[in-house]
């Protein structure tokens, strides 16, 4: 009964979200974020589909959508970046340059350490792919909050909603995985749950039109390449940890 309420208040939402998202043309704004959620509705109606009428099809089938799931997901740390740093083109890149280098290493590493043998999908690898990237994003999270505060970067409402939602389901997943390594066994509702609050967050954000803001220009007392130094530097300590929990 209740894995039955999580999954239609699940898709109840995916649909008001995407079609509010549709009406303010939301979409071209933030593609991979609507993409995203494109996905995970028709995953959904496809699994229910499957696990109804062709059985047998299921499980393979659960672990290929959940394999594309995760990375896809991953994008929309990508898009926040890019519309939280849109007016910093230089540190913008490189800190999307520096998130796929540690995304791809932490993904190579799970996939690269079970490829052995016929098949490579066992449990066991989806579960070491979830953790890699989840820490990566958390990681990723921390740093763009460091970066933000430090250069008093402007976000509207809709993006604050984005990253509430998103940092929520984040710090939910890691938990979940922690918990799952310590007690042995999985907690499921865990981040089903955690996935329907983010869905909560984000269609109340994005319900209304943002306002059309007058945001205070920082007047940078600093050129464009000093700019882009010093945000190395705050990185720095956030790059060394991310290559170390992409080295666990």
């Amino acid at each position: 009964m209740l894995t039955q309420i999580i999954w239609w208040s699940g898709n109840v939402l995916e649909v008001l979200l995407l079609v509010r998202g549709i009406q303010l043309n939301w979409i071209k704004r933030f593609p991979l974020f609507y993409s995203y959620h494109v996905f995970i509705l028709l995953e959904s109606l496809l699994l229910f589909g499957l696990y109804s009428w062709a059985p047998r099809m299921y499980r393979p089938s659960w672990w290929t959508c959940q394999f594309a799931g995760i990375l896809l997901g991953s994008l929309i740390l990508f898009e926040i970046y890019r519309v939280a740093l849109g007016r910093y083109p230089g540190t913008a890149r490189m800190a999307r340059n520096l998130l796929g280098f540690v995304f791809a290493m932490a993904l190579a590493k799970a996939l690269v350490g079970h490829s052995y043998g016929a098949f490579w999908w066992p449990a066991r690898t989806y579960a070491e792919v979830e953790r890699n990237l989840r820490v990566v994003q958390a990681f990723a999270i921390l740093a763009l909050i460091i970066v933000m505060v430090a250069y008093r970067i402007p976000r509207g409402r809709h993006l604050k909603g984005i990253f509430a939602g998103y940092g929520l389901f984040v710090a939910l997943s890691v938990m979940e995985l922690t918990l799952s390594t310590f007690f042995g066994k999985s907690f499921t509702y865990t981040s089903a749950i955690a996935y329907n609050l983010a869905l909560c967050i984000w269609a109340v954000a994005l319900w209304a039109p943002e306002k059309q803001e007058e945001f205070a220009r920082t007047a940078p007392s600093e050129d464009h390449l000093t700019l882009i130094s010093r945000a190395k530097e705050d990185l720095e300590p956030v790059r060394l940890g991310l290559r170390g929990a992409a080295g666990r």
